[in-house]
């Protein structure tokens, strides 16, 4: 790796300081000078003690003999045949569930001095922060939910990142920390995905790879203001079918002693902050029998906010000359769910041709819907069996309508129907980004104006 330096030449100390370890003990053999120096007897520390240039220039070189090897490691795995097939990890994809799966690495960029990084793609999945970072005491971090699956003409399509781009411009603006550029955005899912293609669920599994590009702040602050520096990174995990054979509606709990998220605060953005709120109600839901919940407006108690994790769709069948309503509320407390806008664009298509109305949904219209579901980036489309409000309980008739809605949204996200919108993107090859790879001991991309 240093072709214009010649050992023989050199002087012992720089050959010391340039050679890997291991040969560090085979020139101890050569030489009794050295041996004194090497000695276990002597011990690294006094070596360290008495030789300060060959000490520095051996940390350095160990910091390059790291990061050559953990190079040459990366490409090996990464860029060989098998490592860019999709669904060559060979997972038990349809236990996959939605939980956590190791991979080959995430993408990570780094914010510092006023400017974003080219970014790095990370092998090993931690991260190094200081024990002040504002993410850690002031909740200084916003994420989002994206998808990627392997389609039925081969492709691996990204499907509408840009639309995430979008909303994370608008939380991070909310929560003071530096915009994500949109193609930075999208760069760095490609890069995600284009680098776990062998944990990509194949096609016939009707898995996805669940994406998760997020942004915090980190670094040393007491005080509450913006942090110094941010990350923003984006993690790609295998993920099963929510539904084995079709939705399977279920029961849910209005509530009405808690709040999601409180008026002109950030519950139109998607801050790390608003999910930790919910853990407790949720989990008591449960263990009452409902997996899930319905949250009312913090105000009045009188309008539908949104499920615990997905945004509230009810179905009004048409009647009477009417055409059939797909009802969505209207509040400034909900996070818009990406998949519910895309929900209504196809609900007023000309396949199911329905009025799409977003506009606030008193609690007492529940009683009205013949169909109610839950919709987000995870389940596609939840269908809702009954909801209990005030210990009563109000059945729906069946989820005809949104099981025909997820099943046409989820053969446009695989590629077995038309794309009219355009909302899935090609995933470019692993090539395109294999330049950047972290390394151990090496430090971020270069800046990006």
């Amino acid at each position: 790796g240093f072709p214009n330096l010649s050992f023989t030449e050199a002087p012992l100390s720089d050959r010391v300081g340039a050679l890997p370890m291991a040969c560090l003990w085979r020139l101890a053999k050569e030489t009794s000078a050295t041996r004194r120096i090497l000695s276990p007897r002597v011990g690294y520390a006094t070596w360290i003690a008495t030789n300060q240039r060959r000490t520095f220039c051996a940390k350095q070189y160990h910091v390059r003999h790291l990061a050559f090897a953990r190079l040459s490691r990366t490409f090996s795995s990464i860029e060989s045949d098998k490592e860019l097939v999709v669904g060559s990890a060979n997972l038990d994809w349809s236990r996959l569930g939605f939980d956590f799966q190791p991979t080959a690495g995430f993408v990570k960029y780094t914010w510092t001095n006023g400017r974003w990084d080219t970014g790095v793609f990370e092998r090993e999945p931690y991260l190094r922060l200081h024990v002040m970072s504002s993410a850690i005491h002031y909740g200084q971090a916003v994420f989002e939910g994206a998808k990627a699956h392997h389609c039925a003409d081969g492709s691996v399509r990204l499907w509408a990142v840009r639309e995430n781009a979008r909303r994370m411009r608008q939380g991070c603006y909310r929560m003071m920390m530096p915009e994500v550029p949109e193609s930075m955005f999208v760069r760095g899912c490609e890069w995600a995905v284009s680098g776990n293609l062998a944990y990509v669920p194949p096609y016939e599994t009707k898995g996805a790879m669940y994406l998760r590009p997020y942004v915090f702040g980190h670094g040393p602050q007491l005080g509450l203001s913006p942090a110094p520096h941010f990350h923003f990174c984006v993690l790609a995990i295998p993920v099963s079918s929510y539904y084995d054979g079709g939705i399977q509606p279920i029961d849910a709990l209005v509530v009405e002693t808690s709040d999601r998220a409180a008026p002109q605060g950030v519950g139109h953005v998607k801050a790390a902050g608003n999910y930790g709120s919910d853990i407790l109600v949720s989990v008591c839901a449960r263990g009452d029998g409902y997996p899930t919940v319905l949250y009312l407006d913090p105000l009045t108690k009188q309008y539908v906010e949104e499920f615990s994790v997905s945004n509230f769709i009810g179905i009004k069948h048409a009647r009477h000359g009417a055409k059939a309503k797909y009802v969505t509320p209207q509040t400034n407390t909900v996070l818009r769910s990406i998949t519910n806008e895309l929900l209504m664009r196809l609900a007023s298509s000309d396949r199911f041709d329905m009025d799409v109305e977003r506009r606030p949904v008193h609690v007492d219209e529940l009683e009205t819907f013949d169909e109610v579901a839950g919709c987000g980036t995870a389940v596609v489309m939840m269908g809702i069996r009954s909801l209990t409000y005030k210990g009563r309980k109000i059945e729906y008739g069946g989820i005809e309508t949104i099981s025909k809605l997820y099943e046409a949204y989820r053969a446009i996200q695989f590629g077995e129907m038309e794309d009219p919108c355009q909302w899935g993107t090609s995933c470019p090859p692993f090539s395109a980004f294999s330049t950047k790879l972290s390394v151990a001991g090496a430090t971020d991309g270069a800046i990006l104006a």
